[in-house]
């Protein structure tokens, strides 16, 4: 990366702030012309925003900035200062935009709001996170307390989900509620789409000669847990240490930087993973 010409990166740099400010508008959209309309609220940061605005009568945009902050601020020690600058410019963008889109009612069909909210909104985050940014701290902080509470991400995202729609249940109704579920659910699956079928794990398998010192700096920079594998190059005869890791889709923009930094000829194979089980040890 240090190779590349200043001009290529700031190009790259342009091209992604407007993927996310894309991204981020396109989101927007969702929640002020599907959503919003017909208190149909998100999962995370946003549905607890949305839920909090209804019931304070205070700016959504405000509160998406306010409640996100915190998490912003935790993903430094957890993702480094290129994803909180790209996360916050998201946020950013994505509150300011939905006050531009405010009182731009699509429909006010419960049905049609639901499935075509939960693909717009799908696309917009989906977008969102291939160019390395995110609108829900809730991720962020499950992958804090994920391992300290001895669960996945998935897992901990589902159970704050869970809650959080509880709460829709009881402020809007539990009709409400389950049509708040299904366009999460739509918009969960939109965004596997738009990011390529990437789901919330990877199994990541490296090959490089500087392994030790690429398996230290992931421990140190994303404390992860990892496994060293002894081979042989089958054309080389040489003897092989691999890396083998199960990392989040968060972490998977980090933990690439982190490994061409140290070594931009490593081999990287990554597989979806659908479940996993048990402890992330070190």
């Amino acid at each position: 990366m240090n190779n590349i010409p200043l001009k290529i990166k700031i190009a790259l740099l342009i091209r992604k702030m407007l993927f996310l400010a894309c991204g981020a508008f396109i989101a927007a959209g969702a929640i002020e012309g599907f959503l919003l309309p017909n208190n149909i609220i998100d999962g995370g940061v946003i549905g607890i925003s949305m839920i909090a605005s209804y019931l304070s009568k205070v700016n959504l945009g405000l509160l998406v900035v306010l409640i996100n902050l915190p998490f912003i601020l935790l993903a430094f020690t957890k993702m480094g200062k290129k994803f909180v600058f790209q996360t916050f410019y998201a946020v950013i963008i994505f509150s300011l935009a939905l006050n531009v889109f405010s009182g731009h009612v699509v429909t006010t069909d419960q049905l049609l709001a639901t499935v075509f909210g939960g693909i717009v909104l799908g696309t917009g985050v989906g977008i969102i996170l291939k160019n390395e940014g995110s609108l829900d701290g809730t991720e962020i902080l499950s992958l804090v307390l994920s391992k300290k509470w001895g669960l996945s991400v998935g897992e901990f995202i589902m159970g704050l989900n869970i809650v959080i729609y509880c709460g829709a249940g009881l402020v809007f109704g539990w009709e409400k509620a389950m049509y708040s579920m299904l366009t999460y659910f739509i918009a969960y699956k939109v965004i596997d789409v738009v990011m390529e079928g990437v789901n919330s794990s990877k199994s990541v398998r490296i090959i490089s000669d500087k392994s030790y010192e690429i398996g230290q700096a992931l421990i140190e920079r994303l404390d992860i847990g990892i496994t060293y594998i002894y081979g042989q190059g089958g054309y080389s005869k040489i003897d092989k240490t691999i890396i083998y890791c199960i990392i989040s889709r968060l972490e998977m923009a980090k933990m690439k930087e982190i490994i061409k930094e140290i070594d931009p000829k490593a081999f990287i194979s990554i597989v979806d993973v659908h479940e996993s089980y048990g402890a992330r040890h070190k």
